[in-house]
């Protein structure tokens, strides 16, 4: 598909670099925040520091098709690490900074990388920890020196030095550079991204150039994104996103991409930057949100008053003035008050007051939080996107932005719906194949490009919206043949500030259990300002008074649940509030926060059979593993709890 698809002269990232070092020369292109002060480099100043890397890897002995690891936080110089692998002709496979030792040993040794480029000695240490594993690995270039010096240094090289060495050589090798880019084309391998392992092991999914670049063009263009925008990036580097946002639309654009000094001062630096354009998954949003009435709680009774008196109005009217919907005079200029006095100030404090166009996904994002923020006047929209999709599948269009769709094809994206209901489609985006996995590409891409996305969902035939379901695999079927569809409820529970985390049960069974977790941050400020005292987040999710506030949340949903006929047999019956947070480092999710459903369900066996059992009380025993490492043990007697259920209203249904 991707005949004629790219202009010509831009079908790669060396062309389009080069053409940016002219045509945007002093344009800001990346700017980083160090020592808290923001460094900036131009996009002529980025080419040379992307050439001066890529004729240092060619020194180091890289070869065109090398797969070269890439690891660390979100900096300009490992984005360049990016850029100058496919400047030598290899490629880039970006790895989750926060991944242990053994999940990067399956990728490093699958992916059979020879050249690894880690941020500081954190990476470095992991990556000497299973070196054993790795015969492939010739050379480590880190880019951090604090705490190196002592190191064996035969495999190993600091950037400054790679760079140092490709500046040296320039004459001679700059022709080889030439060479190898002469021989790149549309169809060139650009990335090498790895998919989270929801139900498995991650898959190496081959991205061409045409994938990509194709998909940032149309993207940025249906959105007017222009070398005027600016991103934050903070997201994973492994995660297909941040790849087409920080790399893909960057270099189509010309954008700058603003790197936070480090993960503890993103919302900080979020506000100093002031992008243009934002993304961020529904629990950012979530987070923020909670954050903001925790603060309101605290706030004086004026303050308060006025804030819920203008978002009132703002809910109203917001919305519509977003939409360029006609709003009276009188509203426009009571909003206009608000603007002054609360939204403004608001959106200035959350880092989203110059947000022209902000995009969520991954989750559903309950309707109250998405309508909160485009009341403030944010451009907040959804979009429906895969790895195997380079991203994009559908996004919503200006004035056509609702809560329960995730909005139209994109440009270029052909949809189509199977009969069981799982979501097709297929676009210039559509990846090459699985690395090393035939059977799963056969699986996954038909001989005529379509790709099944493993979600089940409609599209609505007034408006030509998709909206999804449920993973495919999870929509299941409860004893008496309704329909089981977990997503649906986890989404609907996960929408109050108190719940972080729901994992639903059910599928052949006749009733449906849950188990929640907790969000410390909003549960723990409950606790401080009715002077509850706890010592740990057990203490605190065992608390009666906690437990009596989730299940009066989980009614609720039960209440709304009910009103689906089709879905009604979903009502939870009955919960408990799991003793620890579900963790990547635990198993239980991955590294973009996915519930691993089936470990999940394996390793609290226990609980669940409780759950069905009838028991008020469980006493477990559960592993976990602390962030240097270490293996231990948590000990807890939970208490399980029936919850009321809801008549099913047929007729409102209906």
């Amino acid at each position: 598909m991707s005949d004629n698809v790219l202009p010509e002269g831009l079908d790669t990232f060396p062309k389009l670099l080069a053409r940016n070092a002219v045509q945007w020369a002093n344009v800001p292109a990346y700017r980083e925040k160090e020592y808290g002060i923001w460094q900036s480099w131009s996009w002529s100043q980025a080419s040379e520091e992307v050439g001066a890397l890529a004729m240092g890897y060619v020194a180091l002995g890289m070869n065109e098709g090398d797969y070269v690891a890439i690891i660390g936080r979100n900096r300009p110089y490992l984005y360049w690490a990016m850029l100058a692998a496919q400047a030598a002709g290899a490629i880039p496979v970006p790895l989750y900074q926060d991944a242990n030792a053994e999940e990067m040993a399956y990728v490093l040794e699958h992916c059979g990388a020879r050249f690894i480029i880690a941020e500081d000695q954190e990476q470095v240490d992991k990556v000497l920890e299973i070196q054993d594993q790795l015969p492939n690995v010739e050379q480590i270039i880190y880019f951090d020196k604090r705490g190196m010096r002592k190191y064996d240094h035969t495999q190993l090289n600091a950037y400054e030095d790679v760079q140092a060495e490709g500046r040296a050589g320039h004459e001679r090798l700059a022709p080889v550079l030439r060479e190898r880019q002469a021989k790149l084309d549309e169809n060139s391998t650009c990335v090498m991204l790895y998919t989270s392992g929801t139900t498995g092991k991650p898959k190496g999914v081959v991205l061409s150039n045409t994938n990509i670049i194709a998909s940032a063009k149309a993207s940025s263009e249906f959105d007017n994104l222009s070398a005027g925008d600016s991103v934050l990036a903070y997201l994973p580097m492994a995660w297909v996103g941040d790849f087409i946002f920080s790399i893909g639309q960057s270099c189509w654009t010309g954008f700058c991409v603003a790197c936070p000094e480090s993960p503890e001062t993103m919302q900080a630096d979020l506000r100093e930057i002031g992008p243009s354009y934002f993304f961020a998954p529904p629990r950012f949003f979530e987070g923020l949100l909670t954050n903001v009435m925790i603060r309101i709680e605290d706030a004086s009774p004026l303050k308060k008053k006025l804030f819920h008196k203008f978002m009132a109005h703002a809910k109203k009217v917001g919305p519509d003035l977003l939409d360029g919907k006609p709003v009276s005079t009188a509203d426009k200029f009571k909003y206009w008050v608000g603007d002054l006095l609360i939204y403004g100030p608001l959106k200035n404090t959350l880092g989203l007051s110059k947000v022209r166009v902000g995009y969520t996904a991954g989750e559903a994002i309950g309707p109250e939080i998405f309508e909160f923020y485009r009341s403030l006047g944010i451009n907040l929209k959804q979009l429906y996107g895969q790895t195997e999709a380079s991203v994009f599948i559908t996004q919503q269009p200006d004035g056509e932005v609702r809560a329960d769709t995730v909005g139209v094809p994109s440009p270029g994206v052909e949809l189509k719906i199977a009969d069981n209901g799982e979501v097709f489609y297929r676009s210039p985006g559509v990846f090459v194949k699985y690395y090393k996995n035939q059977e799963s590409t056969a699986d996954t891409k038909d001989a005529e490009g379509w790709v099944a996305t493993g979600d089940a969902g409609f599209i609505e035939e007034s408006s030509g919206h998709l909206r999804i379901i449920d993973r495919a695999k999870d929509v299941g079927k409860m004893a008496d043949g309704s329909m089981f569809a977990p997503k649906f409820v986890e989404n609907k529970l996960k929408f109050f500030p108190n719940i972080l985390e729901a994992v639903v049960f059910g599928d052949a069974r006749e009733t449906c259990t849950a188990f929640i977790n907790i969000d410390l941050n909003a549960v723990a400020n409950w606790a401080e300002r009715n002077n509850v005292a706890y010592a740990s987040y057990q203490e605190l999710a065992g608390h009666p008074q906690v437990l009596d506030t989730i299940q009066g949340h989980i009614e609720e949903v039960n209440k709304s649940v009910a009103c689906d006929e089709m879905l009604s047999g979903c009502q939870v019956h009955r919960f408990l509030v799991l003793h620890k947070e579900l963790d990547p480092d635990d198993g239980e999710m991955t590294r973009t926060r996915k519930v691993r459903r089936k470990i999940v369900g394996e390793k609290f066996h226990d609980l669940i059979t409780a759950l069905y059992d009838g028991s008020k009380t469980i006493s477990t025993e559960t592993e976990v593993t602390y962030e240097d490492g270490r293996k231990g043990a948590i000990k807890a007697t939970l208490e399980l709890r029936d919850v009321a259920v809801a008549p099913v209203k047929k007729a409102a249904a209906a």
